[in-house]
This record gives C-alpha cells, structure tokens and sequence, in this order.
C-alpha cells in the first residue's frame, strides 16, 4: 500500500493545461477506486474552466505509465465475496473511461514504459497518445482468467487488418513502434523530452505545432508489423480452434510460439476475447462498455479470474488450472447473452455519467 502521506494521484494547472500525474510508481501508477474517482471529478471540473484548455495524464517513475487496476485488491475483494465492491471499481473506472473518449478538450497522453489494462482505457480514448521509446503496451488479460476490457470491445477490433484480435488473444506486449503503425500511439516523443512538452503544452499554443517540435523519429517496428500476413491470415478464423490450427499449419518460429502463447490462455477468457473482436465492430462505444460491463459481472461470480490471478500475481507458479480447462467445455450462451441482453441498472457509459465536479 501506499505512505498514507503520499498522494496516489496529482493534479496540477500549469497556465493553459491541466495535467494528471498518476504517483504509484513503486505500483506501477496501477489505478485504484479513489484514484478513479478522483481523476473524474478533476477532469469535470478543468471542463468547465475556460481557461483550462487541454488536458495533459502522465505516470510517474519511468518505469510505467498504467499498469492496469489494482488487481490484487480487486482479487481480494473478491475471494472475500464482496463483490459489490468489485463491481464498483469497474463501474467507476468504466465510466471514466466513456468519459475520456467524450472529453470536450483535447486529451493528451504522455505515455512512458508499460500501458496495460486500466491505463490503456485512460489513454487510448483521447485525442494524443504520445509515446515514448520504453513504450510498452499490453492487453494481457486472457493470461489472468480475464479479458480485454476499458473499451477494448471497441478500439481492437477496429486496428488495421487482424492485429487486434492478435493482441485481444494472445497479450504480447509490443513496442512504440508497432504501436504507431496501427495507431495505438499517434505521436512519437522521447521520455527526456516530456518535460519540455509539458511546458510548450502549457503554453496554450497549437498542440499539433507543439508536438511537431517535439517528434523524435519512429522507433524500429517489431513482430506486429512484420508478422502482419500470418497475423491476418491466421487470426480471422471464426473460432479459437480455427485460429489455432492455422497456426499449427503455417508452422513458422512466429506461428509456433504464437500457438503456444494462446494454450496457456484460460479458454473461456479466449472464447470471450474473440467473441469481442467479432461483435466490436458493429458497437457503439457506449454498446460496447455496457457489453464490459456485463461481461465483468460474470467472469467476477467464476472461477478464472481468481485462479490467475493466483498463479501470475499472487503465488507466481505460473500454473494456472483453468474451469473449464478446454475451448469445447466454455458455456458460450453467456457469452453471448453479455452483447444481447441490455438488462437492468446498466450505465449508459456515454460520458454523461460520473462523480460531481
């Protein structure tokens, strides 16, 4: 846990900018309910400050920009059955999620080291995803008995060719590189730099002329890139086990060890994952993190996510033992009742709702 008298998230106006310091480093900046909430709010309030003209998020550290939740608590929160709980902090941080992608501001993200989870819903739905060259992005969540959620229902499936389902799939991490080839980042930028742009940007002069100065070449591209044909060729398979056996039969180093990743990956995380990528594209945003939502709420009252969590996070045997252990065996009429079933009590998640400024 954190020193009581230090602060988990920082606010400060700096002339024209407002900018949001994430200060768990030793976390990784990993997002707590009281951070969530607390970032809503302060976002609220610099929009409707007129003299706030952009909105600047950072994490502190260098070593990660977002790690994602607090997944251990959110692990023990659960175990204890007390699930409202935990559905708060995903309601929280979902909504702060919409939030982000209806901002009124322009919305720039400073990204330095690893964004995963949580800290890809506060970035990747703003105007400005800079990132560094330590970037290090993730959706690692079908390896914990979860699944790509803050909205990745909606901005995966819509990244060029099958590179999304790729990534929804499997969790590889990839570079700034890569990341700027599909648009995950829009701008390239080095971590020494940020402070000197964080200044320019407090100026209040044109964001797109300041990070022009700014640019740093695009780094080397990686296996997301030069990988693409077996990637889609592969990965738009209808099912799991589609998918599986093209890469079984393309048989490259690639393929090989890409197959091997996603047999370690719990199967109802995958069935739901693949399920994302082949709904997302007909989804509203709003659809889409209702579809999360709901989506959460089932894989909470399961098994998988508590037994990888177990294995990655909290004992590290990696040896997670899947329920069920097989794709056949995923009860997929849940799945899908997630997408069809609007339900009751249901966030609208379109930036409307939130904590008071």
């Amino acid at each position: 846990m954190a020193d009581a008298a230090e602060p988990e998230i920082t606010f400060e106006r700096r002339g024209a900018a407002g900018i949001v310091t994430l200060t768990r480093p030793k976390a990784l900046n990993a997002l707590t309910l009281p951070m969530v909430e607390a970032m809503h709010r302060q976002l609220r309030a610099w929009a409707q400050d007129a003299s706030v003209t952009r909105v600047a998020v950072r994490g502190s550290g260098g070593r990660a920009f977002c790690a994602g939740g607090d997944i251990r608590r959110i692990h023990a929160l659960g175990q204890a059955g007390r699930l409202t709980e935990v559905m708060a902090f995903w309601r929280a941080e979902y909504l702060l999620d919409a939030y982000v992608k209806t901002y009124p501001k322009p919305y720039v993200a400073l990204i330095e080291g690893i964004v995963m989870g949580g800290g890809v819903g506060i970035s990747l739905h703003g105007d400005v995803r800079v990132a560094a060259e330590t970037y290090s992005f993730a959706m690692p969540e079908t390896g914990i008995g979860f699944f790509p959620d803050v909205g990745a229902t909606y901005a995966l499936p819509r990244l060029p060719g099958r590179t999304g389902t790729y990534l929804a799939l499997t969790g590889s991490r990839i570079g700034a590189g890569d990341a700027l080839q599909v648009g995950l980042a829009t701008h390239s930028v080095r971590a020494a730099d940020f402070g000197d742009l964080l200044d320019s940007l407090a100026e209040g002069g044109d964001i797109a002329a300041t990070l022009a100065r700014f640019a740093a070449p695009a780094p080397e591209t990686g296996p997301l890139t030069l990988e693409r044909e077996t990637i889609d060729a592969c990965f738009s398979a209808a099912t799991v086990t589609g998918i599986l056996e093209r890469l079984d039969a393309e048989g490259s180093d690639f393929a090989k060890n890409t197959a091997a990743t996603i047999r370690t990956r719990s199967p109802t995380s995958l069935a739901i994952a693949l399920t994302q990528m082949q709904r997302g594209p007909s989804l509203s945003f709003p659809e889409a993190m209702r579809a999360e939502y709901r989506l959460c709420g089932q894989v909470m009252r399961g098994p998988d996510f508590y037994e990888g969590v177990r294995a990655v996070i909290v004992d590290k045997d990696n040896r997670p033992a899947w329920n069920p252990s097989t794709l056949e065996a995923v009860d997929f009429a849940a799945i899908e009742a997630a997408f069809a079933d609007e339900g009751s009590g249901i966030p609208r998640f379109d930036g409307s709702e939130g904590p008071a400024a």
